[in-house]
């Protein structure tokens, strides 16, 4: 097979009505979008459920917690943004509720929820590698639990919590690859119009894994400077 490259139709904007420098651009955006507002959001959420799980015993609330993190860890994240956007609004409709969730907020539902069922593990892993001599220590000089909290255990834990924050934010970079699959017009869903138009997949995915690199290395990096930090 005589296959000859050519890396001009991922700018050309004859191809179709999207394709060219501007949409790459906007799509660019809008995976950029999902990511920062998932990687905070599903940090505020893994904060909350990672108090909830430092609980001693599972019942009640921490139960519930417990189940949803769970869940979200154990099952693929693109069934679970499929089942937003087509399952959510057939069980709301059997039960009564209008249920009719369009396709970004499903997906960003979806990609939070996710963020946040790892961040809470994280957050309880974090704070429970805080050796217990130092939380007896701390009740023994009298200490409230929001003291042991805010003066002895939070700046340990943070400083081992940060690296595989980062490196959870790194990965759900990449998880917003998934959105195509309802049609958020982020850059792998802009790839594919793009290559059904041009015939030129090999081009075009390469030109997207470029983008992600250059978005997602300088992460990886500040990652491992972060790691070095905690090791010393």
């Amino acid at each position: 097979m005589n296959y000859v490259p050519d890396f001009t139709v991922v700018y050309m904007s004859t191809a179709c009505e999207i394709c060219g420098p501007i949409a790459w651009l906007n799509a660019a955006g809008i995976t950029l979008a999902y990511a920062v507002g998932t990687i905070v959001g599903g940090l505020v959420i893994g904060v909350i459920c990672g108090v909830i799980l430092l609980f001693p015993v599972y019942y009640g609330l921490p139960l519930l917690v417990y189940g949803y993190v769970q869940f979200f860890r154990c099952t693929p994240l693109l069934v679970q943004i499929v089942w937003f956007f087509y399952a959510l609004p057939m069980v709301g409709s059997t039960v009564g509720l209008g249920i009719n969730m369009p396709a970004w907020m499903a997906a960003g539902l979806g990609l939070m929820l996710y963020m946040g069922a790892f961040s809470s593990e994280i957050f309880r892993a974090g704070i429970m590698s805080i050796d217990k001599g130092q939380w007896q220590a701390a009740r023994a000089l009298g200490m409230t639990y929001m003291q042991l909290m805010r003066r002895i255990i939070l700046p340990q834990a943070s400083r081992r919590m940060v690296p595989p924050f980062v490196n959870q934010s790194v990965l759900q970079l990449k998880n917003t690859s998934l959105l195509y699959v309802v049609a958020v017009p982020d850059l792998m869903y802009t790839s594919s119009v793009m290559t059904a138009f041009t015939y030129r997949p090999l081009e075009v995915y390469t030109f997207v894994a470029l983008l992600y690199f250059v978005m997602l290395y300088p992460m990886t990096v500040f990652s491992k400077r972060l790691e070095s930090r905690v090791d010393t």
